[in-house]
């Protein structure tokens, strides 16, 4: 059974963003600039707007609380946002910014900004929305709807994740999260304290020492740095935290920030500590670079629950849901199967080779009574929630689905994987799935097994292990 998700009240600066994207392998004639052609044009909500959409998109009820006006930018974002989220407007003066990125394939090469407009003044119904919130999520974009509504986001009740950008403000006393990415922080500090290190470990030092600062400053229970690829710097005013990412994510990064703050204000909101709230924010944000970024919610998506990485519930969503996104960006998905009883080297070995054979790996993984179906009633010997606990922890692990059939069929029909990976110890063996992985034009790759490692071994070493005696430490 799936959890239910704490509705959310967004609050800040919705933007609209367009991208033209398309090819460049010529430089123009007349100066040395790439010439772009075949570009598409795609749009979609930004800002405040695309934080709504993604805790939405988590099957999160969320409502959004912005700035819009009679121009045509903010009635094409109304437009976006029909359906998706509850929308409660405060008055825009000007037009709404928009912002134009040209991309050749991933790599943006300019960008345009237009608008300038900003929220005038606050509204009985923002307020009393954001009064009634189970939790809050500000994402200043310095446009000025958190300044109109400072007052009543300064007494909520409410957990409150901050999402700071250097035009905005700091944030009010006592947020249970500020999630500025490491420059934002530097920049926030800078204006405290004009100390400055770069690079290396270096900049790890400057990042907690600027998250320890901001702490102070601005009275928050705690304040997260995003690092990209680096994960998250935790900082509680004393030693600091690192959460790293699960796995390198190359791609489009635009909009992690704001899948990272999505992510974090809705797990506080649902009641979980803020270190897992962080680990679970740091996982999404990974994803999302994975599966293609902003441009993957430029159309509407049919919300799905997601189990959040730092959560156990309900994996196989979360793991259809990545096949899914992975297919649709045009990667390879590569799926493995088995009980994984006591994870060994033999397995991780063959988890990180199924890993380099796609874009993404999702383990499915025998149920408790499939495994003791298959292996006897001694079996197993770990329970289904930790072992999946243990491979989502692995770098080379995208998501794990558990299956409660002797074979793993159904959970394949549902993940479509581009690719079945099995040890080579099936290489004599036609496995009952073959046909059905072949049937959508998948295949059964067979890949290097290490000899003399397995559960069965490692669980009879430790039964003739003899106990340790009264009082001595294991």
């Amino acid at each position: 059974m799936t959890t239910p998700h704490t509705p959310l009240v967004v609050v800040g600066d919705a933007l609209l963003d367009h991208d033209l994207c398309g090819r460049a392998e010529r430089l123009a004639p007349d100066a040395p600039v790439p010439v772009v052609h075949g570009a598409r044009r795609s749009s979609r909500p930004g800002g405040a707007a695309l934080a709504a959409c993604l805790a939405a998109g988590d099957g999160r009820p969320v409502t959004l609380v912005t700035a819009l006006g009679d121009d045509t930018a903010s009635d094409t974002l109304r437009e976006l946002l029909a359906g998706r989220v509850g929308l409660v407007e405060v008055p825009l003066d000007g037009a709404l910014c928009s912002k134009t990125r040209v991309l050749a394939g991933d790599r943006p090469l300019l960008r345009l900004d237009d608008g300038d407009g900003r929220a005038r003044e606050a509204t009985r119904h923002a307020v009393a929305a954001i009064a009634s919130a189970d939790g809050v999520l500000v994402a200043d974009y310095g446009r000025g709807t958190a300044d109109v509504l400072r007052d009543a986001l300064a007494h909520t009740d409410a957990p409150v994740v901050w999402d700071p950008h250097v035009r905005g403000r700091p944030p009010v006393p006592g947020v249970r999260l500020a999630t500025p990415s490491a420059q934002e922080a530097r920049a926030f500090a800078r204006r405290l304290d004009d100390g400055e290190e770069t690079g290396g470990t270096a900049g790890l030092r400057t990042a907690a020492r600027d998250a320890r600062t901001l702490v102070r400053a601005w009275q928050a229970r705690a304040v997260a740095v995003t690092l990209g690829e680096r994960g998250a710097l935790l900082s509680h005013g004393e030693t600091p935290l690192l959460v790293p990412t699960p796995a390198a994510a190359p791609g489009d990064p635009c909009g992690a920030g704001d899948r990272f703050a999505a992510t974090a204000a809705g797990l506080l909101a649902d009641g979980l500590l803020t270190e897992a709230a962080v680990q679970g924010a740091v996982h999404a944000a990974t994803r999302y670079v994975a599966e293609g970024g902003a441009r993957a919610v430029a159309a509407p998506q049919r919300p799905e629950p997601a189990a959040p990485p730092a959560a156990d519930g309900d994996t196989t969503a979360d793991a259809v849901r990545t096949a899914a996104r992975v297919r649709a960006a045009g990667g390879t998905v590569v799926a493995a199967g088995g009980c994984f009883d006591l994870l060994h080297a033999g397995h991780v070995a063959l988890l990180q080779a199924a890993r380099r054979a796609g874009d993404c790996l999702i383990v499915c993984v025998n149920s408790d009574d499939s495994v003791r179906r298959r292996k006897g009633d001694g079996r197993p010997l770990v329970p289904a929630v930790d072992r999946v606990r243990v491979l989502r922890a692995l770098e080379c692990v995208d998501a794990v689905a558990v299956f409660a059939e002797d074979t793993p069929e159904r959970i394949l029909g549902e993940l479509r994987p581009h690719i079945w990976a099995k040890g080579g110890d099936y290489a004599r063996t036609r496995l009952p799935e073959q046909p059905l992985v072949e049937s959508w034009g998948g295949q059964v790759l067979l890949l290097p097994y290490l000899d003399g490692r397995s559960t069965t071994g490692l669980a009879r070493r430790a039964a003739r292990t003899p106990a340790p005696a009264p009082g001595h430490p294991e």
